[in-house]
């Protein structure tokens, strides 16, 4: 297993033995787990990453297709827009989402206050600047 892979392993396997928390580089953080299929594999997938809850609906939540700074977007993002549908775990709770991108003024609004929040994400903004804007994506429940 390469070094992401068995990192994202022990990962969801930690966030699903403590109904949703971790530590490492995630503790305190909010995170979520996605499940996406694979647009050309139809293999079923899980990624864990942090998201920023919408500011006053509950069925709503925001993941960003940061791929730690890197020049393309990852595979999880284009899975997850040739679908619309995915699924989540968050905290003990598992259900389905609609997806939705954020482009423009209120993607920037969303992606500005996550920075705010965690500096990680205006490193990984500075990596991609000239090269891509990092999508924001909207997950609803469905």
């Amino acid at each position: 297993m390469s070094e992401p892979l068995d990192f994202n392993a022990r990962t969801i396997a930690e966030f699903r033995a403590n109904e949703g928390k971790v530590g490492g580089p995630f503790e305190g953080a909010p995170l979520v787990l996605v499940h996406h299929r694979g647009r050309r594999s139809g293999q079923d997938h899980v990624a864990p990453m942090m998201y920023l809850a919408h500011e006053t609906d509950p069925e709503k939540i925001y993941v960003f297709a940061s791929k730690g700074g890197a020049p393309i977007n990852p595979d999880w993002y284009l899975n997850l827009t040739a679908a619309g549908r995915g699924r989540i775990e968050r905290g003990t709770d598992t259900y389905e989402v609609t997806v939705h991108e954020i482009t423009g003024a209120e993607r920037d609004r969303i992606y500005d206050e996550q920075a705010r929040r965690y500096p990680g994400f205006a490193e990984y903004a500075t990596k991609t600047a000239g090269i891509r804007t990092i999508p924001v994506l909207e997950l609803s429940r469905a």
